[in-house]
């Protein structure tokens, strides 16, 4: 393989004014790069320039995510030790600022998808949707022969190393845009552009020469990968960083088969996406800060890993695909844009929220009698899902059990990357339900009215998502979906009782919600994928009058203070840290008709496992520095 020559030789002066390095954004239209986006925030008070030296090495992560829960501005280090580049965080830290960012598209987005839901619209009020054909040309992506993303080269050691979590295998890309096209057919057509991780350093790597490329199950890239594969070819890869902000959205919105997301981008963007097109390259977006080209042998995998992963602990080293670099291009003026990512909330819970914004009133129409899914971000998003649904099966029956529900809910969990999830509970609409996103009145309703002998519905070996070390190995685990109608069938206690009773071993009850308990437990030894019999003899001391079973769910954890404390606490914990056919157990259980459920209380058990992997914590001396910046006269003082 053949490797470009490097020009190290031309400094570039990163300390200039922004308004040297771009222009200004045209009045009704989205940002065309990373430039002009910065120096809008700028001058509206939207961001910060922190000109102390930064270390790439755990500081800048820690002060990104400080700024973050403080729902602070956009962060631009511009003296980044040990790199010549600047380096952009918390540009999606609020959901009022990524609203900004696309303020002058989101109406014509808004009408688009009004149209999908009900196109008749148009016949009934064309003047209503009078810019929508203009916003439509904005999907088709524009071929130009060369861009500002191609001035420059530079290497894989020369950009930032960014290093999140203490024990991180080494520098990872954390906002990247993994460009692909199928080798079968192809074309902007059949490409995917998706957000998957890349570590830059560390490991089995030769330095400059490979990266490592991390994609979960159920990603478009693995299409083509298994293409590649098939075939017998190696396939190019380009992975983009930085450029117009609607790239990046575009990077994590699930699109429907057959959008390319790069037609999306222009969509949010406001105008055509300009693509550099050469003959034997993949295209790469003229206005990127950087690009990335490779090959990927698709025989051929490096171990990846470790990474402070978006569940709140550790993803560990497993073998992934690696990237043969080819060449890195960077524009004049770059900035280079990153995030990370931990226990949520963080920044990605932005993305989540405004892409629900954008997608969520579609979801009727892609499974019909769905009326809301709410992947909870508190409890990393895949491990659960809350959904409302209709009912409609036997309107006439005296007493409804869950038909039409028990249908939507399989079409839910069918149904693109809402196939990863672990748990899902789903009510009726026709039973007025709370919100969706208001989870414990959510909570509260299901445990009412759900009856634990009948509206559990296993599958006990099935995907889950790859990050998730709950299972009984990578990628592969169970699922529970809880669903629930009618009237109330009991009410819930408020209060932990005076005489629960607790076998050996167990203590400290806790309540958590209404109905809901927690018990600390102790240290668990069982074997990964089996039954544990410490929990078995647990659900066996209780007789069907015990007070326990007033509490419809019990968990059983390290420590029933600190999920017991909050919210997210206990949504954190429980369904983390739980794979439903190995950690579900229940008082008075059975099996009938090869269908388990139980006539007191369940019970899941939500201990951490040998086989888990361990959370994320951050650096006490590091957490010092960024203090610092914090402290009167400091750049952030006022501010975190």
């Amino acid at each position: 393989m053949a490797f470009f020559c490097v020009d190290l030789s031309r400094q570039v002066n990163y300390n200039v004014p922004l308004e040297v390095l771009s222009g200004s954004k045209e009045s009704g239209m989205g940002y065309r790069n990373l430039q002009e986006c910065v120096r809008d925030l700028e001058g509206k008070g939207d961001l910060v320039r922190i000109g102390r030296e930064v270390d790439p090495h755990l500081e800048a992560g820690a002060i990104q995510r400080r700024v973050y829960r403080a729902a602070g501005p956009a962060l631009l280090f511009t003296n980044v030790k040990g790199c010549r580049f600047p380096m952009l965080g918390n540009l999606f830290g609020t959901l009022a600022r990524t609203r900004y960012l696309f303020r002058d598209t989101l109406a014509d987005i808004e009408r688009l998808v009004r149209l999908k839901i009900e196109p008749q619209a148009l016949l009934r009020n064309p003047l209503a949707f009078a810019g929508t054909v203009p916003a439509a040309l904005h999907l088709l992506p524009k071929k130009v022969f060369s861009g500002p993303v191609r001035a420059h080269r530079t290497t894989i050691g020369e950009l930032p190393q960014l290093k999140s979590w203490p024990d991180d295998g080494g520098a990872f890309i954390t906002l990247p845009q993994v460009y692909s096209e199928s080798v079968a057919q192809p074309g902007v057509r059949g490409s995917n552009l998706g957000m998957y991780r890349v570590q830059l350093s560390g490991g089995c790597y030769q330095p400059d020469r490979e990266i490592g490329l991390h994609y979960q199950i159920h990603r478009g890239i693995g299409v083509h990968h298994a293409e590649a594969i098939e075939r017998g070819v190696p396939f190019r890869v380009n992975i983009f960083v930085g450029g117009p902000p609607a790239l990046t959205v575009a990077a994590v919105m699930p699109l429907p088969e057959g959008m390319p997301e790069l037609s999306f981008a222009g969509l949010l963007g406001g105008h055509r996406l300009r693509m550099v097109c050469r003959p034997g390259e993949l295209p790469m977006p003229a206005e990127a800060d950087f690009c990335i080209t490779g090959i990927i042998d698709p025989a051929r995998t490096l171990p990846e890993g470790p990474f402070g992963d978006h569940l709140g602990y550790y993803s560990l080293a497993h073998d992934f695909p690696v990237l043969q670099v080819e060449s890195v291009w960077y524009r004049e003026g770059a900035i280079w844009p990153f995030t990370t990512v931990g226990r949520p909330p963080q920044e990605d819970t932005t993305f989540g929220t405004f892409i629900h914004e954008l997608t969520g009133p579609l979801i009727p129409t892609v499974v019909p009698g769905v009326q809301g899914v709410h992947a909870v971000d508190a409890a990393g998003v895949h491990p659960l899902l809350l959904a409302v649904g209709s009912e409609r099966y036997l309107p006439y029956a005296e007493a409804r059990e869950p038909r039409e529900l028990l249908t939507i809910a399989n079409a839910i969990l069918g149904q693109g990357q809402l196939s990863l999830a672990k748990y899902l509970w789903i009510c009726a609409h026709e039973d007025n339900p709370p919100d969706l996103h208001d989870i414990a009145p959510f909570f509260r309703h299901m445990l009412e009215r759900v009856d634990w002998r009948r509206d559990l519905h296993f599958q006990t070996e099935t995907t889950i998502d790859t990050l998730d070390y709950s299972g009984t190995a990578l990628n592969k685990g169970s699922k529970v979906a809880i669903a629930a109608v009618g009237a109330r069938r009991r009410e819930l206690p408020t209060e932990v009782p005076g005489d629960l009773r607790l076998p050996d071993g167990f203590c400290t009850p806790r309540l958590c919600l209404p109905g809901v308990l927690a018990v600390r437990g102790p240290v668990c030894t069982a074997s990964r994928g089996c039954d544990d019999p410490v929990m078995t003899a647990f659900a066996n001391a209780f007789d069907p009058g015990d007070a326990i079973n007033a509490f419809p769910l019990v968990v059983v954890v390290d420590d029933s203070e600190f999920v017991s404390r909050t919210l997210d606490n206990f949504l954190w914990v429980t369904f983390t840290r739980s794979n439903p056919a190995t950690d579900i157990y229940g008082i008075g259980s059975g099996t009938r008709c090869k269908h388990w459920g139980c006539t007191g209380a369940l019970i899941i058990d939500a201990r951490s496992k040998p086989h888990h992997a361990p959370p994320l914590v951050n650096d006490p001396a590091i957490e010092k520095r960024v203090d610092a910046l914090g402290a009167p006269g400091g750049p952030l003082h006022g501010i975190i």
